[in-house]
């Protein structure tokens, strides 16, 4: 990447406290811990992991929607980690969010259309009502929705046309960046690609650059310029997608893509199936070492007594893994 990037993360932290006991003090729980990436003006970011990996909390806290525990944020150069809700507000026009559950995210008891326009009764309070109404409108169609929807409510809609409502909301203020959580996780199959390709269409109209969030790296494969894979708070592997999916380095990566299914039916018989064995430990109890050994098949005494660094690679001035022995 040649350009600045508009986002920079270093060193993020997210630790909750938990419960301790009678004979034991409370033990942080750390979602996310020590992760830093860029993301770049334009360009799609993909984060993957399973389920408790804190993919999302890292969503969350780059808004500033929870509070980080250590690291920076940098927002265009400037470090927001930490900002109140008041010292964040100059931000959130530049910065939105889109839900992994399109109609538990919108208001029951509003319209369509107050619904996508809320954010400019925040962020342009003088607006006129007809100014307001050609916004609301122009948006709904690069949705995909019919300006005679906007007088309906959430339930009167599809899961699908929730989603284009959450992501007109989203897009009005015409933001920088859009941090789409599992924003397809939650939809039917055939409607999953009409979302993705309506995101990857915005993107190329508008130039909004994406964290794209999910545990499905078959769909993370078909958007991201660039993909992050995380395990239990921790960067795996960050790659360009196209190195990354062909050539994986870090073992956790290739059994996330063995399970990956492929279109093509002979490929697909053909492939090799990396099982990884066990569940995700706790991260209130991580292993030593690289947090990924107790499930690893390639695992030495070495990867439980020293937490391998993110580094590049043979050179690769892109592809960065974290693992002691990366094949």
């Amino acid at each position: 990447m040649t350009a600045e990037p508009i986002l920079s993360v270093k060193n993020l932290k997210v630790h909750f406290p938990s419960g301790g006991s009678l004979f034991r003090g409370p033990k942080p729980l750390k979602a996310v811990d020590g992760v830093s990436f860029d993301v770049f003006p334009g360009e799609t970011l993909g984060i993957v992991g399973e389920s408790g990996s804190g993919k999302s909390t890292i969503g969350r806290a780059v808004l500033q929607l929870i509070k980080p525990t250590a690291g920076n944020v940098a927002w265009l150069g400037k470090n927001i980690a930490g900002h109140s809700r008041a010292q964040m507000k100059p931000f959130r026009r530049e910065m939105q969010i889109v839900f992994q559950d399109p109609l538990a995210s919108l208001n029951p008891r509003m319209t369509a259309g107050d619904i996508i326009a809320e954010p400019l009764d925040t962020f342009e309070p003088g607006l006129s009502a007809d100014a307001r109404k050609k916004r609301v409108q122009e948006i709904m169609g690069q949705v995909g929705l019919l300006p005679q929807m906007v007088n309906r409510y959430p339930h009167e809609f599809s899961g699908g046309q929730n989603q284009r409502i959450g992501i007109a909301r989203a897009m009005i203020l015409k933001p920088k960046l859009i941090v789409a959580d599992e924003p397809v996780s939650s939809l039917d199959v055939s409607i999953r690609a009409q979302i993705i390709n309506l995101l990857a269409d915005l993107q190329k109209a508008t130039g909004v650059a994406l964290m794209f969030i999910s545990h499905d790296l078959a769909v993370v494969r078909h958007v991201s310029h660039r993909v992050l894979v995380l395990y239990l708070g921790k960067v795996m592997e960050l790659a360009e997608a196209s190195v990354l999916l062909t050539k994986p380095r870090h073992p956790y990566t290739q059994a996330l893509l063995s399970a990956a299914p492929i279109p093509d039916p002979a490929v697909e018989r053909a492939k090799k199936r990396i099982l990884l064995e066990g569940d995700l430990p706790s991260p209130l109890n991580p292993p030593s070492g690289c947090v990924f050994r107790t499930r690893c098949p390639i695992a030495q005494a070495k990867c439980a007594k020293e937490v391998p660094a993110l580094e590049t690679r043979d050179g690769a001035a892109h592809h960065a893994v974290a693992c002691h022995f990366p094949s």
